[in-house]
């Protein structure tokens, strides 16, 4: 663990002080105890708190920006040509105004990237694509360009899938995927049980001249989530027609299922000679090993009824002011993602995806019972069809005692920051709010009127002790404008009169994930949460994961944590018909012609629920021609938990 390393580094330090599960200091807590905490007034929507006459500010369409360096220069975004405070630009070079203008600039043209992802090609930078509007508007450049935005990305539609195979990738760069168990909130992720190497099946045959669907049996050679490397038995170490294929998939079948469906098995044309008697090759094979559950493909069909449907009516945070909801009905919805259209979108373009366990829904009047920020909608009923979602439909938090020693308004954290996830940043509590719900604020740029603030609760994983980045070898990204290099906390908290939120009202748990630094996995893009990409874990920091998607910078890597329902397993995208977005670099150069013999196709079916160890017996019976059926006994032994079925001699 990253962490042993860094509390062995931090041994040596004159200040000995207890750690806790953070690796965690406790004496940030009292650095600042004597001194009074920042006061932060409570701001509604209507009013706003005076400026300082001394900060510079920028205003566009009503908001205003301040940035406490009141000397920084000014500097002109080379993407979209706006003037603003060179302190507060994006990237080290300043050459930016923002995340969007950075992702959307290329050397050759400006708009090089967005056209070049569009066209299916490798582009040079990241580009926004398919979000129509900004989280929120930290500039008034971000604004203005995203205004532009909107109008080109309503003709636009995500980079094809076209060419891209995981199977490929996979087996060309010896990559390793996680697995299934480490994903709780996707199909199977609670009851994946042994399915592993070895695992035998028994799949449709295309290697054979017979006019008819014909099937084999085949074992897994390798697993990468939900796809599975198979080879037909009988081929040995003969890697010639290995083939990749979703395990979930309709054509996937445990060891029995064509006899008791009346399909024929018949050994691959290629390997037909090998043996006269292909059935006693099978019985040999076969004993012992292990397969499906008989109800496998019942339990995957199951799993995929979700309690959300379309109609429904959700609270959502608003995404151009984070600082509050609005209310939004579920257009569609896709593996358990939903998208959200705005109430008050009369094109129903105005939309937000999200996953139904995300944190950023809620029940209606959720906003209303904990006293947090609402846009109330222009539409003053319910349209025809819509109603209300049951409020046990979404995510649950932890109950919290806020009677005790709690959070309170000016204490500061370090917080992943919502407008740029690869950044963890100084941050203030802005407003304690009902049931564990904090207002954060990130330190130096915040909106004056706090429309920028976000709402996280006690427990989220998102916010950490003050020293945890210097604690795991993190940078910190200091306030903007702050010139006291480098960022130092006992500095900052004394110079700002503030004191650290205590580090015992954090959350402390870390699951045993099964992450480990290199893994694949298929993810949502936050910043454009429409997109979900191929990446990869690049560091794994207790209970966070810092995520890259492959292809593209480092800096638009983000930190997310181990249990996100953003994150999803190889062939998440195949099983449940969403589209996946490739590598950058591969998205022109893989080759459909490389893909594997079996035909794969994209099913929206998830499997849950428990399985059985089941016994199958293989029967000895006279079968014509080529074709050859092994029937499945009943069950003669059980073990809870485990995913597969063992295959054994009748005596």
């Amino acid at each position: 663990m990253e962490n042993t390393k860094d509390l062995t580094e931090h041994s040596s330090r004159s200040e000995r002080k207890r750690r806790d599960s953070f690796g965690m200091f406790d004496g940030y807590d009292s650095c600042s105890e004597d001194t009074s905490s920042s006061s932060s007034s409570e701001e509604s929507e209507e009013e706003v708190a005076p400026l300082p006459s001394n900060l510079p500010i920028i205003k566009n369409n009503g908001q205003v920006y301040t940035y406490p360096d009141g000397k920084s220069g000014m500097a002109t975004c080379e993407m979209c040509g706006m003037v603003g405070v060179r302190d507060a630009f994006y990237s080290k070079t300043k050459r930016f105004c923002s995340v969007s203008c950075s992702r959307s600039y290329s050397s050759n043209s400006k708009k090089a990237s967005i056209l070049a992802r569009l066209q299916g090609k490798p582009p040079t930078k990241k580009a926004k694509v398919l979000q129509k509007q900004p989280l929120v508007a930290k500039l008034a450049a971000y604004a203005q360009y995203q205004a532009t935005l909107q109008n080109q990305a309503k003709t636009k539609s995500a980079v094809s899938m076209e060419g891209f195979s995981w199977g490929n990738y996979i087996n060309s760069n010896s990559f390793i995927a996680a697995p299934v168990t480490c994903f709780k909130h996707a199909p199977m992720g609670t009851c994946w049980g042994d399915i592993s190497e070895n695992v035998r099946v028994e799949v449709p045959n295309t290697d054979c001249s017979l006019p008819t669907k014909v099937f084999w049996i085949a074992g897994i050679v390798k697993l990468a989530g939900y796809n599975a490397l198979l080879r037909y038995e009988g081929f040995e170490n003969d890697s010639g027609l290995d083939f990749w294929c979703n395990i979930c998939g309709s054509d996937i079948h445990p060891v029995g299922w064509c006899a008791a469906s009346g399909k024929p098995l018949v050994p691959p044309r290629t390997i037909q000679h090998k043996y006269t008697n292909w059935k006693a090759f099978l019985v040999k094979r076969l004993t012992g090993a292990k397969t499906l559950p008989p109800d496998f493909s019942q339990k995957v069909s199951e799993s995929m009824q979700y309690p959300f449907k379309p109609c429904m009516r959700v609270e959502v945070v608003d995404k151009r002011h984070l600082c509050r909801t609005r209310v939004a009905v579920v257009e569609s919805v896709i593996g358990g993602r939903l998208r959200l259209v705005y109430e008050e979108s009369e094109d129903r373009t105005d939309d937000f995806w999200c996953h139904m366990h995300s944190p950023l829904i809620h029940h209606i009047g959720w906003s209303r019972s904990i006293g947090h920020r609402f846009k109330r909608s222009d539409i003053t009923k319910k349209q025809d069809g819509h109603f209300d979602t049951p409020p046990h439909l979404f995510a649950k938090v932890k109950e919290v005692d806020q009677s005790g020693e709690w959070f309170k308004e000016g204490m500061k954290l370090e917080a992943i920051d919502p407008l740029n996830l690869s950044t963890i940043c100084v941050a203030t509590i802005r407003k304690v709010l009902a049931d564990g719900f904090l207002m954060i604020g990130i330190d130096g740029s915040e909106a004056a009127d706090g429309s920028d603030w976000f709402c996280y609760h006690a427990t989220s994983p998102s916010i950490f002790p003050v020293g945890f980045c210097e604690i795991n070898m993190i940078e910190l990204t200091p306030p903007r404008g702050y010139t006291k290099l480098p960022f130092k906390w006992f500095d900052y908290l004394r110079e700002t009169g503030s004191i650290a939120a205590p580090v015992k009202l954090f959350n402390k748990d870390v699951p045993n994930h099964g992450f480990r630094v290199g893994m694949k996995l298929e993810a949502v893009d936050l910043m454009e949460p429409r997109l979900i990409c191929v990446a990869t874990v690049t560091r794994i920091i207790h209970r966070l994961l810092r995520i890259h998607f492959d292809g593209w910078e480092e800096e638009y890597d983000q930190w997310v944590d181990c249990e996100s329902p953003d994150l999803y397993p190889v062939g998440w995208c195949q099983l449940t018909g969403y589209q996946l977005q490739p590598p950058a670099s591969q998205s022109s150069r893989e080759s459909q012609s490389g893909s594997s013999k079996q035909k794969k196709k994209a099913k929206s079916q998830q499997y849950k629920g428990h399985k059985k160890m089941t016994t199958l017996q293989l029967k000895e019976e006279l079968i014509d021609g080529e074709d050859y059926n092994f029937l499945q006994g009943a069950s003669d032994q059980e073990s809870n938990g485990s995913a597969n079925f063992y295959i054994k001699q009748e005596p």
